[in-house]
């Protein structure tokens, strides 16, 4: 699928082919001596990654991106673009190099972060806030399912990912702390205690700065994260002594799970023990990564190659927050609008800031739908695979042959008109504007149609606003009822009706034209937009369409 693309993908333009390039000069700078940089550039150019990669072993290392979720919560539609966007990039470069050089990408849970805020939608809230500010895969399950709270949200976050078809690696931090995966990266740090210090106390408070450690131990008699001042470091035992909740001493290793690390140089610890190459993040955390890449250093690894996006916005254009549960969740944009109209919602402008409300579905999802009938008439032409066409990217190169007949637009356009509570009504419609199509033939579409429904039903009919036509209009009106009564009967010629709409108009008068459009949605369907006039009056049929308009000149028509 990925071979024969080193070319076009040489040449892309889109982001995810510009972040891939410049991964795989860091690959190479990172691995190669001078000289063998050299000849593995040459021979990438020339298509022959494979080669490259059998003639230099230090390419045979998977380059590794990594993700991080935090495990306190359920996942949400920030943890679908946390996976979605760095898969884009890892696809690019699997197409940048033939897929000869192999690649990961880990999720990381951050389970071992203490329990600090118990959410609204839990039940059992009087035993979680017994188990407050312990490892999060040391709370008790409050759905009584899985051993801990941390290991019921690590669940729910694969299936999340598994049910997008994601391909990743599920990383539990706790794991990673307690296997000794972590042990000769956290060793180091201690080593390096001073060091790290220097970098983080500038960043902090004056009261902070008073009582800061880069490791946070776990208390050995309550089990709980602590945020306590190290006292004593002891390398040669590699321990750290510090005061327990009840005021006694204690002294643990920093290995073997006994700490874990403040937030900052944890990312940096990670990194380093990982040897992640690749890592996005958001706007807000650029100062963050800049302290990471120093402890980086310091623990003697190279920081991951980044990538910061935009925040997405509310329909205040207010900053979209996980407490104040502004914005869309991912339930709510899955009721209205596919999958794969979120991953293009994502790949979209990745550094502008973007409004993530309910009304921007629509859009996105008729946009999804326009690329993929693009790719798909490009493929057709013969040629190189459009790989700048967002479905490529949505798709991981795989996007599929068969788009949709009619835009979500006029779907949702045909549900106002028709007053379609369910599916079956509707596909009483496209049955008869698409002879033979069927659920089977038409699986997208017949997906759009369900969404459809509820789209109007939630947002739509509620704000229908039908107005009465004035002079101009009501006569316009009456005139393209009289064209296209005039037109074969079962008429579903849609240029051809769209030819008479517009002449309707022009024999009006309306300038620009597109006043004489908006009189037809606000007076037909209660709204100022809508579809093209001629593809929905072809599929609603030319005999409804022309009662439609007699109802709406009778006055007849309303939001109900």
């Amino acid at each position: 699928m990925l071979q024969g693309l080193s070319h076009p993908a040489r040449d892309a333009k889109s982001w995810p082919f510009e972040q891939a390039r410049t991964l795989l000069a860091r690959t190479l700078r990172l691995r190669l001596t001078d000289a063998e940089r050299h000849l593995a550039a040459s021979l990438i150019g020339e298509g022959k990654a494979a080669q490259a990669v059998a003639v230099l072993p230090a390419l045979a290392r998977p380059v590794v991106f990594q993700c991080g979720y935090g495990a306190s919560g359920l996942p949400h539609i920030g943890t679908f673009g946390e996976v979605a966007r760095p898969t884009m990039v890892r696809t690019a470069l699997r197409a940048l190099t033939e897929d000869a050089i192999p690649t990961r990408l880990i999720v990381v849970s951050d389970d071992m972060d203490g329990f600090r805020k118990i959410p609204d939608n839990v039940p059992n809230r009087a035993m979680l806030e017994e188990d407050r500010d312990k490892p999060v895969t040391s709370v008790r399950d409050p759905f009584g399912e899985h051993e801990s709270f941390g290991a019921h949200n690590n669940a729910r976050l694969r299936a999340f990912l598994d049910g997008f078809g994601f391909d990743y690696e599920f990383f539990s931090a706790t794991e990673g702390y307690r296997s000794g995966r972590f042990d000769a990266t956290l060793l180091k740090a201690l080593e390096r205690f001073d060091a790290i210090q220097a970098v983080m106390l500038p960043t902090l408070g004056e009261e902070r700065r008073a009582t800061y450690s880069p490791f946070l131990p776990i208390s050995p008699t309550s089990g709980r994260v602590l945020q306590v001042p190290t006292l004593e470091r002891h390398l040669d035992r590699g321990t750290i002594v510090f005061r327990d909740e009840d005021g006694a001493l204690a002294e643990v290793p920093v290995t073997g799970g006994r700490v874990k690390m403040q937030w900052r140089p944890d990312w940096a610890m990670r990194w380093t023990a990982l040897g992640v190459d690749y890592e996005m993040s958001g706007k807000d955390l650029i100062d963050s990564v800049k302290v990471s890449n120093k402890i980086v250093r310091i623990l003697g690894g190279e920081p991951p190659e980044g990538f910061h996006y935009e925040l997405f916005m509310d329909e205040n254009n207010q900053k979209i927050s996980k407490s104040k549960g502004n914005g869309l969740t991912m339930e709510e944009w899955l009721r209205y609008g596919t999958p794969e109209s979120l991953a293009y919602y994502m790949f979209q402008s990745p550094k502008s800031a973007k409004r993530l409300y309910f009304d921007v579905i629509p859009k996105a999802t008729d946009e999804y739908l326009q690329q993929l009938d693009a790719f798909n008439r490009a493929r057709a032409e013969g040629g190189s695979p459009a790989v700048d066409n967002p479905a490529w990217h949505v798709h991981r190169a795989d996007p599929p042959a068969k788009g949709s007949p009619l835009s979500f637009s006029l779907m949702l356009n045909l549900v106002s008109a028709a007053n379609a509570s369910d599916k079956e009504i509707l596909w009483g419609f496209l049955a008869r504007y698409l002879p033979g199509a069927t659920l089977q033939s038409e699986p997208l579409l017949d997906r759009l149609a369900g969404y459809a429904i509820n789209y109007y039903e939630d947002f739509v009919r509620p704000a229908k606003r039908f107005r009465a036509p004035d002079a101009r209009e009501r006569a316009a009106m009456a005139d393209l009822a009289a064209r296209l009564r005039a037109l074969p009967a079962g008429c579903q010629d849609a240029e051809l009706i769209q030819n008479e709409v517009y002449e309707a108009g022009k024999q009006a008068g309306f300038e620009p034209l597109r006043a004489w459009f908006t009189a037809l949605y606000e007076v037909l369907l209660g709204q100022s937009q809508g579809p093209r006039f001629g593809s929905f009056a072809a599929i609603f049929g030319l005999e409804r369409t022309t009662a439609l308009i007699d109802q709406a000149l009778a006055g007849e028509l309303t939001a109900a």
